[in-house]
């Protein structure tokens, strides 16, 4: 099955091409993301986590419970969007923050940004990284769906 993502200001479709194989399914699922600038991602972070700062990303899943089982369509008919697909949920990146960290870590902006789209992806299929093992877990979809599109680390 097939991961499709909407986004109005940037093009992620290689990436969700990459997401191909990566998790069970029996449809195709869809995510959105809005990229969007400081003063939205700090009001978005306070007001959803109660935590009054400028982040990089924050996700915001659609379906509980469904890491590392078969996603069915049937179990969440409230949440079938307009193509058919399964809304996994959303997305919200902020552009600044993703600029300042490719400039901090080295590599491009491009990069950046499907770094956090896949960082954010992995959280609305429910990967986590609250503690070590989940994160370990959680970094290594996330590079190798990244190694699929050439955006690796460098």
């Amino acid at each position: 099955m097939k991961l499709y993502i909407y986004c109005e200001e940037e093009n992620f479709s290689a990436l969700a091409a990459s997401f191909e194989n990566e998790f069970e399914s029996d449809t195709d699922l869809s995510a959105e993301i809005a990229i969007v600038d400081e003063a939205e991602i700090r009001r978005l972070n306070n007001q959803t986590r109660g935590v009054d700062a400028v982040t990089d990303v924050l996700s915001y899943p659609s379906l509980d419970g469904i890491f590392g089982v078969k996603i069915q369509k049937k179990s969440f008919p409230l949440e079938v969007d307009d193509d058919g697909r399964l809304f996994i949920g959303s997305i919200a990146i902020c552009r600044k923050r993703a600029e300042e960290q490719a400039a901090e870590y080295g590599h491009g902006i491009s990069r950046e940004m499907n770094y956090l789209a896949a960082h954010g992806v992995c959280h609305l299929l429910g990967y986590d990284h609250i503690d070590d093992g989940d994160k370990a877990v959680m970094r290594a979809k996330e590079e190798r769906v990244l190694a699929k599109i050439g955006a690796v680390r460098q």
